[in-house]
């Protein structure tokens, strides 16, 4: 989406709280219900490990993460009356997750979970048993599983990417898939601290494309209570056109983490000039928060600066209120008053006033960029040469491009051609590109087996084509083809030939792999298929023993299968 020079003003809304009768402050011209859903666990205060919207990995917090003392097990109930409308089960991601229709027109999502209520858990093992599969994603019918608000559907858990034991919950919106975040739907979380502001950043844009050689000058933010000023300057003398990057975090009452502003407004002489606000977001353009950051000061100084100018490839549509898109030009002479005004998702606000005077003499000029040839971010775009060929869709990039290449000398073991630096990692990407290096002459007889690698030795995937390995790549980076010949590892934890399980629960075993990565895992007892349940984190597998298996003598076969459809097999006899 690319927006025009200024957006007209969302309508600003108060909305009175159901629960505490707070008025609320949001920037959004949608309507919500604010007494449909209640709370999904029944803790008292809830607190937040993680906001909606908070800046993450590549990808923006589609939720709120409630705290859960630190344990697994507590219910988790339906936010309302509905119906179980998707069942997945990940080796990864969610984990553990459920998913509710509601006949208002939204959707609640429980990830991470430990376990199903008894009727819903019965209803995925039997899909996992007839897909022959743990990680599962079934869309039930609507009249199969119906639920009532207050039943308990699940347990909370630390299943999935979870960093700890917590529920992961969304509001969605049914129709579109949009996540929205759940505070503007009535979910309660007790709060009167504003946000805290602690950075306050310059941009010398200097009528360039932002990049990681765009020049900036940090100052320091002292204050509190909603209150902030610059750190000993009181006055910022800048010429031509400049950008504003700010560094804040929010927290809630109690036992609250660091999280993150719902929204960000900065205002030029009395005008706003940008305002973010994480209300709702696609899914599919939640990897913008690349573009919403400066890039390279996160991947550099880890740490997250939200720019307040729009690259003009950002997709977000989390921007309103923009004037030139968020870039300043400050040519006049005059003396100017910028503020920001920063508020969480319950209305707590915090401001920071400095000035700027235009002055001809403060330039700072833009270093001069290498290149080789330039990429607009609105077009297809491609590289070709006799060794590698990269093709970047329309969309891949957030700012026009001066594009590097590079031809580096090939590693000396497990190389089946040169290192190909294709830019580097610094600049962002939205989507990822095409990449294609020709394999060197040795590479004959495991052609099947070759891969990308980056000089990490971190697998990028790919298949052999005309003599090239092809694959997309989500970054930039240096690049060569490597040989993945080696079967994953199995190492039972619990298990010998002939033991006896009478007394124990579940067999249970470590697996990983050297290089492409775990493909699937089958275990069988007595040549029937058995349910295996994995944990990513931990690279756990194990079989939770049931009705299926009974008292006696029992074979056992797992079967383990890299990328690279490289087999390993363990066979053994047990009792139970």
């Amino acid at each position: 989406m690319h927006y025009k020079s200024q957006i007209a003003l969302y309508v600003t809304a108060f909305i009175l709280s159901a629960a505490n009768c707070a008025a609320q402050k949001i920037y959004s011209d949608h309507k919500y219900p604010l007494t449909d859903f209640r709370q999904p666990l029944d803790i008292s205060p809830p607190a937040l490990a993680g906001s909606f919207g908070e800046l993450r990995t590549n990808h923006f917090h589609s939720g709120i993460d409630f705290r859960t003392n630190q344990k697994i097990g507590y219910p988790v109930y339906a936010v309302a009356d509905g119906y179980v409308a998707r069942l997945r089960v990940q080796n990864s991601g969610f984990g553990l997750a459920l998913y509710l229709n509601h006949s208002n027109g939204y959707t609640s999502v429980y990830g991470h979970l430990s376990r199903f209520n008894p009727k819903i858990g019965q209803e995925v093992k039997n899909i996992q048993y007839r897909n022959k599969r743990y990680e599962i994603d079934e869309f039930p019918n609507a009249d199969l599983m119906p639920v009532r608000k207050g039943d308990i559907i699940a347990y909370s858990g630390n299943t999935g990417s979870s960093g700890g034991p917590h529920l992961h919950f969304e509001l969605r919106d049914t129709k579109t898939e949009a996540t929205i975040n759940p505070q503007l739907l009535g979910i309660q979380i007790p709060d009167n601290i504003p946000p805290v502001i602690t950075a306050m950043y310059v941009y010398r844009l200097n009528e360039q494309p932002f990049n990681e050689f765009t020049p900036k000058q940090y100052f320091q933010v002292t204050g509190n209570n909603g209150k902030y000023n610059l750190n000993k300057v009181k006055t910022i003398n800048l010429s031509g056109e400049v950008g504003f990057g700010i560094v804040a975090t929010d927290k809630h009452n109690g036992m609250s983490g660091i999280n993150g502003v719902y929204s960000i407004e900065l205002a030029l002489d009395g005008d706003i000039i940008y305002t973010s606000a994480l209300e709702r977001f696609s899914f599919e353009n939640s990897r913008a928060i690349n573009s919403h950051l400066d890039y390279p000061a996160l991947l550099t100084y880890k740490r997250s600066i939200q720019k307040s100018f729009v690259d003009p490839g950002n997709p977000l549509q989390i921007y309103s209120n923009l004037i030139n898109q968020g870039r300043v030009s400050f040519n006049d002479g005059k003396l100017h008053q910028l503020q920001y005004i920063l508020t969480d998702a319950k209305g707590n606000k915090s401001t920071l006033i400095f000035n700027v005077q235009a002055d001809t003499k403060a330039t700072i000029t833009s270093p001069a960029t290498p290149a080789e040839i330039t990429f607009a971010f609105n077009k297809v775009n491609e590289f070709v040469n006799d060794e590698i060929k990269v093709v970047f869709p329309k969309g891949t990039l957030y700012n026009d491009l001066n594009f590097i290449y590079k031809k580096l000398p090939k590693p000396q073991t497990n190389a089946f051609s040169p290192i190909h630096q294709i830019q580097n990692n610094l600049t962002p990407l939205h989507l990822g590109f095409e990449l294609s290096i020709k394999a060197d002459s040795s590479l004959t007889k495991h052609q099947n087996k070759a891969l990308i690698v980056n000089t990490n030795r971190s697998s990028q995937g790919g298949t052999f084509e005309n003599g090239y390995i092809k694959t997309t790549v989500k970054t930039f980076g240096n690049f060569f083809i490597a040989i993945d010949t080696i079967a994953p590892v199995i190492i039972p934890i619990n298990l010998s030939q002939g033991k006896n399980m009478k007394n124990i629960s579940k067999m249970t075993f470590k697996i990983k792999d050297n290089l492409s990565g775990i493909k699937s895992f089958n275990g069988y007892i007595d040549g029937k298929w058995i349910l295996m349940e994995f944990d990513t984190k931990t690279a756990t597998l194990w079989h939770t023993f049931d009705e299926r298996t009974s008292s006696g003598k029992h074979d056992l076969a797992l079967q383990v299968v890299d990328m690279k459809d490289n087999i390993k097999r363990y066979a053994i006899e047990f009792y139970k």
